[in-house]
């Protein structure tokens, strides 16, 4: 029935994480595997040598034979062990950790409200960013990791509400705050079962992940794009930007976000510089902005990653533009002026859209 198979399509992730805990379990119980690392206390995990704990065991504290204890859920932000240079050279890491948070959660938001989301609830992207600022204020004074957004599970979370033709298309989506409220309420009732968490497989968890990502791809246009150097040009979607810019352009556009997704990539993975990866982050921003429209015209970068209102409005000069020629070559007994050249009206057309564009 239509409830069993979306009952399944809803709860296929957690049922396949308790169907391979249990092959783990029962059925390859020979084969060693890691497990979740969960304490076995719900508590601070920084355990201290000493009682001012100042000093972290076992590591420095190696001869003793067991921890004296764990620091309190409160941060003594007063003391900092005689370095006073410690909150001076901690805030150039924190301001790049802010860049990175303030683009992560834009990207997000930007991605879950785009227009073809059909969203009808409107957007506050600054409430969203002063909560966020907040619920890191507190993890900040709890000594906690800072909140950020999980663009992957925001996309799911989307399309698990969505309504979609058989395209994918998204058509309505239930717009409701209670699945992401009950999903938090059973997150911090899990606190209640650790001892069932530590028999969660890190394989399984690794598949679940993996599975999260690759099921988001589809949605990504950077990733269709990337998947057109693969493909013959006639087996191309039918996108905007394949039916009007040539194939070349389009790959050496996908290249060059490749290069920078590479660089990132690269410099997150070397630890001696892997602080500053932020900042490279950050760097796509101004070589969007001023480098890219040296390499692209103006309605190139609108159809490869305008917005779908502006793309409409090209489109629909584009075929106007198409359309004058022929309507002057039925006027041409009547008028002794020569029709205009198709190529001339499309670049008349095309080179004032570019203009508008660049000037907006």
């Amino acid at each position: 029935s239509d409830f069993i198979r979306e009952s399944l399509y809803d709860f296929a992730v957690t049922l396949a994480v308790i169907t391979c805990t249990f092959f783990a379990i029962v059925v390859f119980n020979e084969i060693e595997l890691e497990s979740l690392s969960v304490p076995d206390t719900f508590e601070p995990t920084y355990a201290c040598c000493t009682e001012s704990c100042t000093t972290f065991w076992p590591d420095d504290c190696e001869d003793q034979a067991e921890a004296f204890g764990t620091r309190s859920w409160i941060v003594d932000y007063g003391d900092i062990n005689g370095k006073a240079w410690v909150p001076f050279a901690a805030a150039g890491p924190a301001a790049l950790a802010f860049v990175l948070i303030f683009l992560d959660n834009g990207i997000t938001w930007h991605l879950i409200n785009h227009p073809s989301s059909n969203l009808q609830h409107g957007d506050s992207y600054n409430w969203d960013l002063c909560l966020s600022g907040l619920f890191n204020l507190v993890n900040g004074m709890m000594g906690l990791p800072w909140l950020v957004a999980t663009t992957v599970p925001c996309i799911i979370h989307l399309n698990g509400l969505a309504t979609k033709t058989r395209t994918g298309s998204i058509i309505s989506v239930q717009e409701t705050r209670l699945t992401a409220l009950f999903a938090h309420v059973l997150m911090a009732l899990s606190l209640l079962v650790l001892p069932v968490l530590r028999l969660l497989p890190l394989p399984v968890l690794y598949g679940v992940f993996l599975f999260m990502g690759l099921s988001s791809l589809p949605n990504i246009q950077f990733w269709n794009r990337v998947l057109l150097f693969f493909q013959q040009p006639s087996k191309y979607p039918k996108t905007v930007f394949a039916q009007y810019m040539e194939k070349k352009r389009i790959h050496m556009y996908t290249g060059l976000q490749i290069l920078f997704f590479s660089g990132v990539f690269v410099v997150q993975n070397i630890p001696p510089i892997a602080i500053v990866f932020p900042l490279m982050t950050l760097a796509c921003i101004p070589a969007r902005m001023f480098l890219f429209p040296k390499i692209f015209t103006g309605w190139e970068l609108l159809l490869l990653d305008g917005d779908d209102d502006m793309i409409a409005e090209w489109v629909e000069k584009k075929e106007r533009a198409l359309d004058q020629p022929l309507l002057a070559n039925i006027n041409m007994s009547s008028s002794k002026e020569a029709a205009p050249e198709p190529d001339d009206v499309e670049a008349f057309e095309v080179e004032a859209f570019d203009e508008e564009e660049m000037s907006s």
